[in-house]
Order: structure tokens, then C-alpha cells, then sequence
């Protein structure tokens, strides 16, 4: 078999998983409502710059992390959102493992 072979059914893998399945749902759930839409990208556009200032050794915008504190509350509170964020975590997990797998067979080699 070839990788590129195994490298498909892998995909394939994924995609049949629970942690795929279930983000999946939740994101079409999440993205039908407008609203809950528009406050999850605010909130992952917060999240990225106070992420990226942290990242550059910026001090940190209070204001910012505020903000993201107040758009991630009241985003709890809208019905499904706990669930799809849940079900990112996991999904994430999940391909942070693929990649570690895949990145310590062949570490040797890049380093």
C-alpha cells in the first residue's frame, strides 16, 4: 500500500469518527443561527489577537480580554454552544494525536 493509499483511508477514518461526526453537527447547528454565527467569529477573532499579543510578548490588552471574557459568557448561554464548543475541543484532540503520531515517526529525520 502507498501512503498516499493509507493517507486517504486515514482521511476517510476521520470523517467516520464520533469526535468528526459530532463537531460536524454542532457547526451546522451553530451556523444556522445567525446570530450565535456572528458572536462565535467575534469571539475567535478576540481570542486570535489576544493569542497573537500574548505570543509577541505584548502586554496585555485588559480591554480585549474583557471583551473576549463577556463574548464567551453569553455565548454559554445560547443553546447549543456549549456542545459545539465541546465537540471542537474533542475533534481538535483528535488531530493534534494524528499529527503527534506522524510527527514522532519521522522526528528523526527532522531534526
Amino acid at each position: 500500500m502507498n501512503v498516499y493509499d493509507t493517507v486517504n483511508k486515514l482521511a476517510q477514518e476521520i470523517k467516520n469518527s464520533d469526535e468528526y461526526k459530532n463537531y460536524k453537527k454542532y457547526k451546522d447547528l451553530v451556523k444556522s443561527d445567525t446570530e450565535v454565527n456572528e458572536k462565535i467569529k467575534k469571539f475567535e477573532t478576540l481570542r486570535y489577537e489576544v493569542q497573537i499579543s500574548a505570543m509577541q510578548g505584548q502586554e496585555a490588552n485588559k480591554d480585549k480580554e474583557k471583551e473576549l471574557q463577556e463574548v464567551y459568557v453569553d455565548l454559554l448561554a445560547k443553546q447549543n454552544v456549549k456542545e459545539y464548543f465541546d465537540a471542537e475541543f474533542k475533534f481538535n484532540i483528535l488531530l493534534a494525536d494524528v499529527n503527534k503520531i506522524i510527527g514522532d515517526a519521522v522526528k528523526e529525520v527532522l531534526e
